[in-house]
């Protein structure tokens, strides 16, 4: 089956409910103080954009965002796909997505925060480039946490 990815608003009924859905998970993998959520109101916010992969019927499958910070950095944020999606794809399509904006709008690099618990981020994230590194941007070191950071541009094609 194939699905759609397009940028679009988080504060649709059925964004929402995706986003409380990945919330619900994430809770289950870490506790409350090692969740680092932005809300759907967050996400609506200047300097994000966030991308929803759709089914063929327009179903809410998946959801990342890029969230800018200074200094050339953007943020991979709210990285989730339903259980039944997983495994097909829809993942490394969403961060394609976030990665090639980040080039287009000339940050230099993306980081990001995963959970200790979540091998299938991180087997997604390295395929694409990532590489682990030491807390970024304003995290705490954490057991609970994985950091990851990707150069783009001229750097990560010298790569």
């Amino acid at each position: 089956m194939a699905f759609t990815i397009a940028v679009e608003s988080p504060l649709q009924d059925e964004v929402r409910a995706l986003i409380a859905e990945l919330n619900a998970v994430l809770l289950t993998l870490s506790p409350p103080e090692a969740c680092y959520h932005l809300t759907v109101e967050q996400m609506a916010e200047a300097g994000v954009t966030v991308w929803i992969a759709r089914d063929e019927g327009g179903a809410a499958i998946g959801c990342g965002a890029l969230k800018r910070h200074t200094a050339g950095t953007g943020e991979v944020k709210r990285m989730f796909t339903r259980p039944q999606w997983q495994g097909r794809g829809v993942g490394r399509a969403i961060l394609a997505e976030i990665v090639a904006a980040a080039e287009t709008d000339g940050l230099s690099h993306l980081v990001l925060e995963t959970g200790d618990r979540h091998p299938a981020a991180w087997a997604i994230y390295e395929k694409a480039g990532f590489s682990r590194c030491g807390p970024v941007l304003d995290y705490p070191e954490s057991p609970y946490s994985i950091f990851y950071q990707k150069q783009l541009g001229r750097a990560s094609s010298a790569a």
